[in-house]
């Protein structure tokens, strides 16, 4: 007759390679799970937080208004003429569309509006809805 020792000994050899295969899949689904975060991690910032390129635009401070529906936004439009008639009209001219963040800068935009003004800007790849409507981002003025 077995013993409950023999029996146990028995059952547990044959379950050997079904637990062993069981945490080499599961091993597997966390490092699978690990890389997909670490892989939509790093797209997040580089799509929304990295910045691609900064610099000044300077210009005619056309328009700037804060607008939105469920997030309002401070938007701005420079228009940076390269080409000037006589008597000081853009003859030849491009739009600088911005958003702003900051409050203080925002505050300072509203009082130079008509004027001709510098700006220092950060662009991003790609727009948050928090963050305004386009990827320049105008982080103080000059």
């Amino acid at each position: 007759m077995a013993t409950i020792n023999q029996i146990n000994s028995k059952t547990d050899s044959g379950n050997k390679p079904a637990g062993t295969i069981k945490k080499k899949i599961k091993k597997y689904l966390y490092l699978a799970l690990t890389l997909f975060i670490l892989i939509v991690g790093i797209y997040v910032y580089w799509s929304f937080f990295f910045t691609y390129s900064d610099g000044t635009r300077t210009g005619l401070l056309q328009k700037f208004s804060r607008k939105g529906t469920v997030f309002k936004t401070y938007e701005g439009e420079i228009i940076m003429s390269s080409v000037q008639s006589s008597s000081n009209v853009a003859l030849a001219s491009e739009k600088f569309l911005f958003s702003v963040v900051d409050e203080t800068v925002a505050l300072q935009l509203e009082k130079l509006q008509g004027k001709i003004i510098n700006v220092h800007y950060k662009e991003k790849n790609h727009t948050l809805p928090w963050r305004g409507e386009t990827v320049f981002i105008v982080s103080s003025v000059n």
